[in-house]
């Protein structure tokens, strides 16, 4: 899953959240960091990232639609997909929150500002762009997708084509909803049940 995805799977805690947003950018052994660096409930969302992802990559929905791009985009189908159901959560939010996109997005830009301090400094300018670029609202649009594939692909070593993608999910778009909506319910409860057990 991508950010918005991520983000929402948090639920309302702040420190979740954060821990969440981090968990790409965090490596190695969540047990090896200390409250000196970051606070249990950040830990804590880092994992639920983790298990987020490992979920994810082991659903036979998730795979069903990554088959689908392999034969175009190989090893990156996993990358494109993330990017396609953040857009169909997006096109389809009031479904799962009682807020709208625009004042969940700002909450969670707020919520950044406010933490600041606790973001690595590398991913300053990724933070400063998402906030004035407004990634998770364009996420809702096909430019929006197709901008941020394109972002993707110059950070990757090898060329991937992913910038293009958006002409599979414009053409099988239903098929990707169809997976998603079937999907995600069940990572939301996964999710529910990992956060209240931990």
């Amino acid at each position: 899953m991508n950010f918005l995805a991520h983000i929402y799977l948090s639920g309302d805690d702040d420190d979740i959240k954060i821990g969440n947003f981090l968990g790409d950018f965090v490596k190695g052994r969540l047990n090896k960091l200390t409250n000196a660096q970051y606070s249990l409930g950040v830990i804590k969302g880092m994992a639920l990232h983790r298990e987020i992802d490992f979920f994810t990559d082991t659903h036979p929905i998730v795979k069903q639609s990554i088959d689908r791009l392999q034969p175009k985009y190989h090893k990156f189908s996993g990358i494109v997909i993330d990017m396609f159901y953040d857009h169909i959560l997006a096109t389809n939010f009031n479904q799962y929150s009682s807020i709208s996109l625009v004042e969940y997005a700002q909450n969670f830009y707020d919520l950044l500002e406010r933490r600041k301090a606790e973001i690595p400094e590398p991913m300053g300018r990724m933070v400063e762009s998402m906030i004035t670029r407004n990634w998770l609202l364009s996420y809702k649009t096909y430019d929006g997708i197709e901008w941020a594939l394109t972002g993707i692909s110059k950070r990757l070593s090898f060329e991937s084509g992913i910038e293009n993608a958006t002409e599979e999910l414009r053409k099988d778009y239903d098929l990707y909803k169809a997976e998603f909506q079937l999907y995600f319910p069940e990572l939301i409860a996964h999710c529910q049940n990992y956060r209240n057990s931990k």
